[in-house]
């Protein structure tokens, strides 16, 4: 709901703050007193295209800002939310403008841009006039209009679901299909790449390990001969044997030599314990080093052989085990492709089935509903002066999507025998109107999420139609806000709240002010409208009947 609107230097107005509430809310005033400008000052805060010129002239900056409440759910806070801006109880738009055409808008005091406003504007705000080339006039449009008046909410969630469904069924088929011939395509190379590895069948840590050998046996032949020289020296024929004829000797002089030698036999005896040690150790060292030259050979031919393979599918020679696996997977999806492009042309065909169910549903309902809105159009038109014309709700087969897969338009004839055609195009401007309101009086379905404004939308019509207008615009604001500007005392009697629009002069200058009338003051004022010139006692009375009635 509009709960505010404030307004300063912009046009005519200098400083103007209405607040607005729930229900029909009327302005009226002569032709040239502004009535226009109100809407145009709230076209500007949603960021509608519209005047160059808005400042007021002498000011340095015009400023509108409008405050929205807004409940839980409403379409706005997901616009708010793509925008990354706060989102409240209460949206304040407001936007400002220089006399040289720079502007700028802030969304709850966070700066947003016209785009942002004019995104908000449609969840928050419907123009209809008879110019309005939004809502009911715009045919893109139709067919949410028409599914919201039958209530198919559920059957269009069933066909989005179905349209995902078809939709994802039939990537995975094109994905199967064209991995089916990418691996077609290469099968030569899968097959011999895989023949090359399962003959190599290269380990995990097999390179590392067989480098490793390799190095060793390498490094064999420099330092083999050393290491047998070195063994020969500490062995029996060497420092071993010296050592134990030593002892031997020693042991031999021990018992004359009164237990000096004691010592001396330890540290040998010692000694030898550790030249053991080295003698085995060197030995196995010699065992590790014995090797033949064919053994170097055939370690040097693997491993050059895995780092080959390696290069030439261009990964290190650890993942070559699993690139074989890989390779193999590919060969085992190829030889199954067809029993998997079988299954899932299957789930294709039963997902198509699916959504052709859902949308046929669908039509069937919006065929309905059709006549529902046809009938409710007649009945509303005849009060309308609209009796000879005809509403009808076309809905024609058009390409499948997620919405379903018909066209929707809303057309009407004239007179009798005329061919239909769409609203925008067949009606004048005063039938126009009355076509809006019908229309809409039809397809409201209680309290309502924007507000409504009709822009003179009486023009043109007087009397009994005047006053159908009237009643149904009131029920329109049944739970609900409408604004209306109009020139029609029958419609001006059935408002809520009642403004006087009225332009005056304000040092040398015109201004436009807006004036909220309690009961003595609407009746003076719809008095003015019936009378025109004179407001007469007589045309008090006819005001005070319009208001009762």
């Amino acid at each position: 709901m509009l709960r505010q609107l404030e307004i300063r230097d912009m046009l005519l107005i200098g400083r103007l703050s209405l607040d607005f509430r729930e229900g029909l809310n009327v302005l009226t005033g002569e032709t040239g007193a502004g009535k226009s400008i109100l809407l145009d000052c709230l076209g500007f805060v949603l960021g509608w295209r519209g005047r160059a010129e808005v400042v007021r002239a002498g000011a340095a900056e015009g400023e509108v800002t409008a405050a929205f409440d807004l409940p839980e759910g409403h379409a706005a806070r997901t616009v708010l939310a793509e925008a990354g801006l706060p989102a409240g109880g209460e949206l304040i738009l407001r936007r400002t403008a220089t006399p040289d055409g720079r502007r700028a808008a802030w969304v709850n005091d966070r700066r947003a841009s016209a785009e942002v406003l004019r995104a908000l504007s449609e969840t928050l705000v419907e123009l209809h006039g008879q110019h309005d080339d939004r809502g009911l006039l715009d045919p893109r449009g139709h067919r949410r209009l028409l599914d919201a008046f039958a209530g198919a909410e559920a059957a269009l969630a069933e066909v989005r679901a179905a349209w995902a469904a078809r939709r994802a069924a039939a990537e995975a088929l094109a994905e199967a299909e064209a991995a089916l011939a990418a691996a077609r395509a290469e099968e030569d190379f899968l097959r011999h790449a895989a023949g090359e590895l399962d003959a190599l069948a290269p380990q995990p840590g097999e390179e590392a390990a067989l480098d490793a050998r390799r190095r060793l046996m390498q490094a064999a032949r420099r330092i083999g001969e050393d290491i047998a020289r070195a063994h020969a020296a500490i062995g029996p024929e060497g420092a071993e044997g010296r050592l134990i004829d030593a002892v031997r000797w020693l042991e031999g002089a021990a018992g004359p030599a009164g237990g000096r030698l004691d010592a001396p036999l330890a540290a040998l005896g010692r000694a030898l314990a550790e030249l053991a040690d080295a003698d085995r150790g060197i030995a196995d060292c010699l065992e590790a080093l014995d090797f033949d030259e064919g053994e170097l050979e055939r370690t040097e031919e693997r491993l050059f052989a895995i780092r080959a393979l390696a290069r030439k599918h261009g990964v290190a020679p650890d993942a070559l085990p699993a690139l074989a696996a890989e390779i193999r997977g590919r060969l085992e999806a190829l030889d199954g492709g067809g029993r998997d492009l079988a299954a899932r042309r299957a789930a294709l065909a039963a997902a198509e089935a699916g959504y052709d169910a859902a949308a046929a549903r669908l039509t069937a309902l919006r065929r309905a509903a059709a006549g529902r809105l046809d009938a409710a159009m007649a009945a509303e038109l005849g009060p309308l002066k609209l009796e000879r014309a005809a509403f009808a709700t076309e809905v024609a087969a058009a390409e499948p999507g997620p919405e379903g897969r018909d066209a929707v338009a809303f057309t009407v004839a004239t007179n009798p025998g005329a061919p239909p055609g769409p609203i925008a195009r067949i009606a004048s401007g005063g039938e126009l109107s009355r076509f809006l309101l019908a229309l809409k009086v039809c397809l409201s379905r209680g309290s309502e999420a924007t507000v409504l404004i009709f822009d003179e939308i009486d023009r043109g019509v007087g009397g009994a139609t005047a006053d159908a207008v009237g009643r149904r615009l009131a029920r329109l604001a049944e739970g609900a806000q409408v604004l209306v500007v109009t020139h029609s005392p029958q419609v001006a009697a059935r408002a809520a709240h009642h403004w006087r629009v009225e332009k005056v002069l304000e040092d040398g200058a015109a201004r436009s002010r807006v004036v909220p009338l309690g009961p003595a003051e609407r009746v003076d004022e719809i008095a003015r409208m019936l009378a025109a010139d004179r407001v007469t006692e007589e045309a008090r009375a006819a005001a005070r009947a319009l208001l009762a009635g």
